[in-house]
């Protein structure tokens, strides 16, 4: 579904990213994970198109998506669950899920209706809060807020950038166990976490980010089991 080929990108004469190479298979989590400053955000804004690309390909489905303007790529179906929610704090629940539906909205309104109420059935505290304004949500709340109305534009791709950020555990636990189900309803998803270790527990695949080059790349269960990847990620001095 998504395969990056040698992709060099970063913010004007700074390049972040150092050729990368990796994809992501229908069906997956993969996820990315990494120390603050890896580069993991700039590769997820990259594949997004808000990041210039200096060199290298991104392949989305076949469609090489460095040469589609941002504003389109969602339409392709991928979409992305931004660092910090930035969800619409002064409009209500329903009119953020109903935002994200717009690429969605000429292929008619019952399938509007439909993907809302699927959002509803998956995150069931957004139906009673609806008509509430999105700023006076928890964190968690937002957070399923913002996934909700990234999945109303039905990708085929949900990119989400540190879900766990500033969240309790009993709600990261949730968190997580919703994008399980997201997968296991056939969803793929790319997801770029710090903390590696919730990451690594429900992820299929995962790649090492480390100053802008993947260092490791592999099956979930032998990253965890990787004894540099525990000292550097996983707050662990020596295997168990």
């Amino acid at each position: 579904m998504l395969k990056i080929r040698n992709l060099i990108s970063g913010y004007d004469k700074i390049k972040v990213l150092k050729n990368i190479s990796m994809h992501v298979d229908p069906g997956e989590i993969v996820t990315i994970i990494g120390a603050n400053g890896a580069g993991k955000t700039t590769l997820l804004s990259t594949i997004a198109g808000l990041v210039r690309t200096e060199s290298g390909e991104t392949l989305f489905k076949d469609t090489n998506v460095v040469k589609v303007k941002a504003s389109d790529i969602p339409g392709l179906g991928c979409v992305m669950v931004p660092e910090g929610r930035q969800v619409f704090a002064t409009m209500s629940v329903e009119e953020n899920l109903l935002l994200g539906g717009h690429v969605v909205q000429k292929q008619g309104k019952q399938l509007l209706l439909e993907l809302l109420e699927h959002q509803y059935e998956l995150f069931p505290i957004l139906r009673d809060r609806k008509k509430q304004l999105a700023g006076t949500l928890s964190g968690g709340e937002q957070q399923m807020l913002a996934m909700g109305r990234a999945l109303m534009a039905k990708p085929s791709l949900l990119m989400m950038d540190e879900p766990s950020t500033g969240l309790a555990p009993l709600i990261v636990k949730e968190i997580f166990q919703i994008i399980v189900r997201l997968r296991d309803e056939g969803n793929t998803v790319l997801l770029v976490e710090q903390n590696a270790k919730a990451a690594l527990g429900i992820a299929d695949r995962g790649y090492v980010l480390e100053t802008g080059k993947i260092i490791v790349q592999g099956p979930a269960g032998d990253l965890l089991a990787n004894q540099d990847v525990q000292r550097a990620y996983l707050g662990r001095d020596r295997a168990e």
